[in-house]
């Protein structure tokens, strides 16, 4: 087991031996200093970027737009929400969450020269579940809309280049953007690097309850303990913890499931895999919130945030590795279409030859009329 595991002290957690298992163990172990000196990498904690020139695609002039793809064509998309987060909370939790950090995966590949783009968020509101509706303060796109304004806006940065499109996703629609990726490929057929990360899964295991001085006392649920720590450290002066609540949810079934947000808990059902089995929020916690709020903590937000930190810096330099700029996986290992078809969309945009994806010839039955 130790040839492909790596354990540690709370038997719960374990990290894979690879890469990213390693990374996450270096985190788990890193001294509360140690952290710190992540943190200060990334200048996490800074003021938002959202309307700071030069830090996402739509704020920067265009040449430095181009100049900057040159050198590292990967985009990073944040995908956040409007969403009742309780009274001691902004309803915007979700989105300057995934920008802020997003913005210090900005800062620090700056560092090293080679920037990586962020594109505003295309979602300000985004799809929610069943159980949130007729919340106050809570505002719901249709799926529909969701997952076609994320299609375009990936046909729209592909065809700006940016070929390698990765969207961290800060809220609980995760089936619809999943779903948003897997459409745009059917309908488009092109090559490149498609992802989305829920991001609080991805490093879940720096949220679990480890009995540690500087980690969560309860599970990540929603507007919780989790969710309130990580907005005192990212943004404090949007909470006011004078008015904060704690409320639980209603279940009706026994315990064991249904898993937490993050799943931790290695659970039959992801939480978004039902409904009615539990009270709706106006119904259960008209407070926006269930779990804990008032146990949060900045201090408790920092080891779950340098890890996602130092994730995304590895996911982004192995993508790199693996395609440098202006290159992508091969066309007809990941695509039906040739690479001979494909060669005049794969330019330089406005180069000479160079063709729009717009005028892409569209193949397959699930071409959208």
């Amino acid at each position: 087991m130790s040839e492909k595991w790596l354990l540690t002290e709370h038997p719960a957690i374990i990290f894979e031996d690879n890469a990213v298992g390693r990374l996450k163990k270096q985190i788990w172990d890193a001294s509360e200093e140690e952290i710190d000196r992540i943190l200060a990498e990334y200048e996490i904690p800074s003021e938002s970027e959202l309307g700071k020139p030069g830090c996402y695609i739509q704020t920067t002039p265009r040449y430095k737009v181009i100049e900057k793809r040159k050198k590292n064509d990967i985009v990073f998309v944040p995908v956040g929400c409007t969403e009742n987060h309780g009274l001691h909370a902004n309803s915007g939790l979700d989105t300057f969450m995934v920008t802020q950090i997003l913005e210090g995966v900005r800062r620090y590949t700056a560092k090293q020269g080679r920037e990586v783009s962020l594109a505003l968020p295309p979602l300000n509101y985004g799809g929610h579940p069943y159980h949130h509706v007729g919340m106050p303060g809570t505002i719901i796109m249709p799926e529909e809309v969701v997952k076609e304004t994320l299609i375009y806006t990936m046909l729209g940065l592909w065809n700006d280049g940016f070929r390698k499109i990765i969207i961290v996703n800060n809220h609980g629609h995760l089936w619809m953007l999943e779903s948003a990726v897997q459409e745009f490929m059917k309908r488009y057929h092109l090559p490149g690097i498609f992802q989305v990360l829920d991001w609080h899964r991805a490093v879940r295991e720096f949220f679990y309850p480890a009995g540690r001085p500087d980690s969560m006392e309860t599970h990540f649920v929603h507007a919780d303990e989790a969710e309130t720590s990580i907005a005192l450290l990212l943004f404090k002066d949007m909470i006011d913890m004078s008015v904060v609540e704690d409320a639980e949810g209603e279940s009706f079934l026994p315990d064991g499931h249904f898993d937490k947000a993050v799943d931790p808990l290695r659970r039959p059902h992801r939480w978004s895999e039902g409904e009615g089995h539990a009270a709706i929020e106006r119904a259960a916690t008209p407070q926006g919130v269930v779990g804990k709020p008032s146990l949060a903590d900045p201090r408790k937000a920092k080891r779950p945030i340098a890890a996602i930190l130092k994730y995304l810096t590895l996911l982004h330099d192995q993508i790199l590795e693996a395609f440098p700029p202006g290159t992508v996986p091969p066309v007809e290992k990941t695509t039906l279409r040739t690479a001979k078809e494909m060669e005049p969309f794969l330019k330089e945009p406005l180069s000479e030859g160079w063709k729009s994806v717009y005028e892409l010839p569209p193949i397959g039955v699930f071409t959208k009329l």
